[in-house]
């Protein structure tokens, strides 16, 4: 009856230990803490992260997408052309973007890690790191406004159906069938 009772309270010491291990176990050893390596190689690249999520899901397509579905589109080769040129000049602003940054929460990180962060600092790094996030969100929103303007109305349509946005459970008004 000891042996069980003191198996018991290993049991439960060590359950309550490992419900203690913070979600964010094994981060502290990156380089950069703020960010995963998928962020940082997505903000190097120049990759969406969903910054852009809101247009999308509203009717604006976005130029990757476009293109990777010119021919179920049926783009012109002027509208092919134009979202190439458009994809690029996106692709561009958000690998500048991302690299600062990348720059601006490394200075944060370093600025804790050597315990030189003050209140002020803070606010003030902060305020940069969200002056660029705003920017970078601007270069994919604005990316999808531009894109938009190249497309006629059904292929806004078809996109959306391709993208699984529109299909057997909406009505043409975007408005699903089980609210009819």
């Amino acid at each position: 009856m000891k042996f069980f009772v003191l198996a018991v309270l290993v049991l439960m010491i060590g359950t309550s230990l490992a419900n203690a291990q913070s979600p964010y176990a094994g981060e502290e050893l990156r380089s950069l803490k703020s960010l995963s390596a998928e962020e940082v190689e997505s903000l190097k690249t120049g990759k969406g992260m969903g910054f852009a999520k809101l247009a999308e899901l509203n009717g604006y397509p976005g130029p990757k997408h476009v293109l990777e579905l010119a021919d179920e589109l049926g783009l012109t080769a002027a509208q092919v052309a134009e979202t190439e040129g458009l994809f690029q000049e996106m692709r561009q602003n958000a690998i500048a973007l991302g690299e600062e940054l990348i720059a601006a929460e490394m200075e944060l990180d370093r600025d804790f890690q050597q315990e030189s962060i003050r209140p002020e600092s803070l606010q003030s790094a902060l305020l940069a790191i969200g002056r660029i996030r705003a920017q970078l969100r601007y270069v994919h929103l604005e990316a999808h406004l531009r894109q938009r303007r190249l497309l006629s109305a059904h292929q806004i349509a078809r996109y959306d159906e391709l993208r699984g946005y529109r299909g057997a459970a909406h009505s043409h008004d975007g408005h699903s069938k089980s609210h009819e």
